[in-house]
């Protein structure tokens, strides 16, 4: 019988992480079970080794470092190391390493998926989209990968896995009453399986915590019936809990041909779960990362918040099957008792101990559930391995709190404690936690304490934000520590790209510029914008402030109208009206704040070009200020600090210039090749084409009611394609599908359509914030969208090109060290902006890669991956990476290309502003109650006069 093992390939290419599931033996029928004697009859036995991911056709021979194995030889054959050993040594290796290493900050993200909604608009008479559309496929690699650009050496944190995928697996559903937790549901697993091993067959199968469970052979009977007892306090109480276990499905890897054809998602996740079975039980698991404080110890971040490092891991279908290893670091809540975690996250709550006679007011007490709401908590006043949930606070304080009793007599809650544990409840005047939704289930605060492991959800203070990112963001020299002790490996091939040369101003001529800076960043010192606006009408309001830095405004004008000058933008030296000074209170009231804009509206005519904001720090009024600027009164407005023009260094004042000049219908630079130059065979310089981005942003973790908003832009010039329309829709909570997709690309068509007179002639359309998981949903409804748009002007069937765009992933790549530098030469240093990978870590057909097209000034960068879905223009490798990596150089706000391709980048900033509208609204102007309809709530509309500038930006 084979073993179900990984073995280690040192072959480049195909390197391989082998997967033998062994082979199930004839059933043979009897009165009695028939054991099979198998000692790797498990799935903890598939991971031998893990190599790195290497580059293709490369004759080098490279031995890995990898936690889960010990190579004792230059032979990988008959290497055998079970995954319980994996688990044991992956864990203890991660634990030396974060724990003399620091890492980066783990960005997660949660993407719920619901029903898509087809848009319908009748007003328009718009017909609705066919209900069934027909299906379509994901775009395949066209070629082998791009050929232009310097070959550069690089390290990755991805690992060829290669298998056997003609072995099969055997899918349970496994069903546990009464529902356990995780921890308890693990614990219900290792019982069932080292008591019935008879039953079994001898299997050791591998359960993800849930209702899944993955065996190498099948058991006895498809359908088996347990019960487990587990002791509940001091081990003289148990609780049985009734197991079922069912055969779902049988499958394997199709074939062996896996190279041509994808392995599919159900096996896939299959081994996904035997890896990561062993640190599920002995780390906190959130998402695909695992976390522990023994990884380095806890940080106190402040506001009962601590920070964990930890690591992520997981299987992606690459060319061959990729382990993608991470590190990371979260916040989660502090295991402390319920009131020292209060007194660490609330004010009010710091002097709790010396006035225990004070009662929590109305406000004080909503701030109280709200930070104990949903948190898991245990008992500290007797033993027991039971934990509860907190649901709710108390009406009444501990005091006033009563129960009946067996006999049906009213026992009070102070009594009860008193009589049972002799123990005196000393906060009798705080509520107690209500740990039930349906009965009266009271704990005095003080005798519960916070259980460990949770993520903390809540809104992290910027004090927190600012110590959690210092605690992740390393130099590639302490990553790479890291990274040293899991892999090492070249890898390849990978290019770095050529800059593009840019056009920009000087004096009214046209400058060029080729950014060969390491960090690809130009100066304007010598240049003007590209195209400078002229601002004549524009006015400055103060919010707060000291009469120090209120006399100082006067400065601040003349400096960035000269700044303004330096750089080609006109900004008159004088403003329409004196600079107005309101207190910081202006900002919280929204009827008195819109009295003063339109007071300052009227004093210019109603033409009102500009309005500089001065705020005395922060304010929740930045928020209305936005929304009544840009939907009731229609003025473009610019908000700083006085903390930064107490400065008034010259950097801030010109990045305050690109914003203000970008916001008024000015642009930055351009490409001085425009893009018909650079990629004739798809462009032409008198057929227009438009590029489009869309991103959704969805609200706090914590919120589940308020809306999700979708925005989309779209470049409204071409060639130069640099400035950008937008649109913004409100719908419903969390739904990721843009459902108003079609009336939005409708809208911008037309925006293109009144500036050229001329529809486009192809469609660019990138897309942020989409899982794997959802690219087929994503790509079969919003294509139809944006087909419906266009089927709204007579005739008019662009090609079109659908790009998903993710930053959120776990890909890492750094410089192979060359030896004729000094080590900190290196290591101190990112992969150049242009680095392109469409190899090795990339799908194995679909049209995909990475690109790395900024300079990483902190941490480690972290390279965008573009997956193409769908492609009627037919681009090849090499022209959409040139297309995405010279559009880069094109963003307003920066002289130097930035890491996400612009549209998206738009698309994100104009979404976050309709959060904005939409967080005013919901927090002060209406009431939503759990039980309400999900209705999304409109966003309010834009001002005509600024619904095509850049005014997001």
């Amino acid at each position: 019988m084979s073993s179900l093992a990984f073995s280690l390939s040192k072959e480049l290419q195909p390197s391989h992480l082998v997967v033998n599931l062994p082979m199930v033996p004839p059933k043979v029928v009897t009165t009695s079970p028939q054991v099979v004697p198998s000692p790797v009859a498990s799935l903890s036995h598939m991971v031998t080794s893990v190599i790195p991911h290497l580059e293709a056709n490369s004759q080098a021979t490279v031995l890995p470092k990898y936690p889960a194995i010990s190579l004792n030889s230059s032979s990988h054959k008959g290497l055998h190391v079970p995954l319980n050993n994996f688990g044991l040594d992956y864990t203890s290796k991660l634990v030396n390493s974060l724990a003399n290493s620091s890492t980066y900050l783990d960005s997660q993200i949660s993407e719920v998926e619901k029903e898509i909604f087809l848009p319908c608009d009748k007003k328009n008479g718009t017909e609705t989209v066919d209900a069934k559309p027909k299906s379509l496929a994901v775009a395949k690699r066209p070629d082998s990968g791009g050929v232009e650009g310097k070959p550069i050496a690089l390290v990755a944190n991805h690992f060829l896995v290669e298998f056997d995928p003609s072995q099969k697996i055997f899918h349970y559903d496994v069903e546990i009453f009464p529902n356990p937790s995780k921890e308890v549901a693990r614990m219900i697993k290792r019982k069932l399986v080292g008591e019935n091993s008879t039953v079994l067959y001898g299997a050791r199968p591998v359960y993800d915590g849930r209702r899944t469970i993955y065996s190498p052979i099948e058991f006895q009977d498809d359908k088996l019936e347990f019960y487990i007892s587990l002791p509940i306090e001091n081990n003289r109480q148990h609780k049985i809990f009734r197991v079922n276990i069912k055969l779902v499905s049988k499958f394997d890897g199709n074939g062996d041909d896996f190279y041509n054809t994808p392995l599919p998602q159900e096996y896939i996740h299959a081994l996904d779960v035997v890896l990561r079975e062993s640190p599920a039980e002995k780390c906190f698991s959130v998402g695909r990362s695992f976390y522990s404080s023994s990884f380095g110890g806890a940080k106190e971040i402040g506001g009962g918040a601590i920070a964990l490092k930890g690591f992520f891991q997981s299987l992606r279908p690459t060319q061959g099957l990729s382990l993608n290893v991470d590190f990371s670091v979260t916040a989660f809540h502090e295991s402390i008792g319920v009131i020292p975690y209060l007194q660490k996250r609330l004010d009010f709550m710091h002097d709790i101990s010396r006035e225990k006679i004070r009662i929590l007011t109305s406000e004080e007490k909503k701030e109280v559930e709200k930070a104990l709401k949903n948190l898991r908590i245990f008992v500290c006043h007797r033993e027991t391995v039971q934990r509860y949930r907190v649901y709710s606070l108390t009406g009444e304080i501990t005091e006033n709190l009563s129960f009946p009793d067996r006999d049906g007599r009213n026992l009070r809650l102070v009594s009860y404690f008193k009589d049972h544990y002799e123990y005196d409840v000393q906060y009798t005047n705080l509520p107690c936690l209500q740990i039930s939704r349906r009965k009266p289930c009271y704990l005095p605060m003080e005798l519960c304490v916070i259980c460990e492991g949770q993520k903390f959800l809540g809104k992290l203070s910027d004090d927190q934000t600012v110590k959690l990112l210092k605690m992740g963001c390393q130099k590639p020299r302490e990553r790479k520590k890291i990274i040293d002790s899991v892999m090492e490996g070249q890898f390849g091939p990978t290019r770095i790209l050529q800059p593009p040369k840019l056009k920009l101003g000087n004096g009214g001529h046209v400058r060029n510029l080729t950014p060969f800076r390491h960090d690809r960043q130009w100066n304007l010192l010598d240049s003007h914008v590209f195209e400078g606006t002229r601002i004549e009408r524009w006015a400055i309001i103060s919010f707060g402030g000291t009469s120090d830095q209120k006399s100082s405004i006067q400065k601040f004008i003349n400096q960035l109208s000269q700044r303004c000058e330096q750089l080609g933008i006109f900004l008159h030296k004088n403003t329409v009206i004196s600079p107005l000074f309101e207190p910081m209170h202006v900002l919280g009231n929204t009827k008195l704040l819109e009295s003063k804009l339109r007071k300052i509206h009227k004093a210019a005519f109603g033409n009102l070009q500009l309005l500089v904001c001065v705020m005395e720090r922060k304010h929740r009024g930045y928020a209305d200020l936005k929304r009544i600027a840009e939907t009731s009164i229609g003025i473009v407005s610019q908000c700083c600090l006085y903390s930064n023009i107490g400065k008034l260094g010259s950097q801030f004042l010109a990045n305050l210039a690109l914003k203000i000049n970008a916001k008024v219908g000015g642009c930055t630079v351009a490409l001085y090749n425009s893009l018909p130059s650079e990629i004739p065979r798809i462009f032409i310089q008198d057929d227009p084409v438009i590029f489009m981005g869309a991103d959704v942003t969805h609200p706090h973790p914590l919120d589940d009611f308020s809306p999700s908003v979708a925005a989309v832009v779209g470049g409204v010039n071409w060639p130069a394609a640099n400035k950008y329309a937008s649109r913004m829709r409100s719908q419903t909570h969390r739904q990721e599908i843009i459902q108003d997709l079609c009336a939005m690309v409708k809208e911008i068509l037309d925006d293109f359509y009144q500036e050229l007179s001329k529809l486009p002639k192809r469609i660019i359309f990138f897309r942020d914030g989409v899982s794997e998981t959802q690219f087929h949903k994503v790509l079969q409804d919003e294509m139809q969208q944006i087909r419906e748009a266009c089927s709204r002007f007579p005739g008019y069937k662009p090609p079109i090109t659908f790009v998903v765009v993710q930053k959120r992933h776990h890909t890492r790549l750094f410089p192979k060290p060359d030896p004729s530098l000094s080590e900190n030469q290196f290591l101190d240093e990112n992969i150049p902006p242009g680095t392109v990978v469409d190899t090795a870590i990339t799908h194995p057909t679909e049209f995909d890669f990475y690109l790395c097209s900024h300079w990483g000034i902190k941490g480690t960068s972290r390279p965008v991956h573009y997956h193409v879905l769908w492609d009627d223009n037919e681009f090849t490798s090499d022209e959409v990476q040139k297309l995405v990596y010279n559009l880069c150089y094109t963003f307003v706000r920066c002289t130097k290309p930035v890491s996400l391709v612009p549209p998206v980048y738009y698309a994100h900033l104009a979404a976050y502003r309709g959060r904005l509208y939409l967080d005013r609204s919901d927090s002060r102007s209406c009431t939503i109650s759990r039980s309400s309809s999900p209705e999304a709530i409109a966003l309010p509309k834009l001002s005509d006069n600024i619904r095509k500038l850049m005014f997001y930006c």
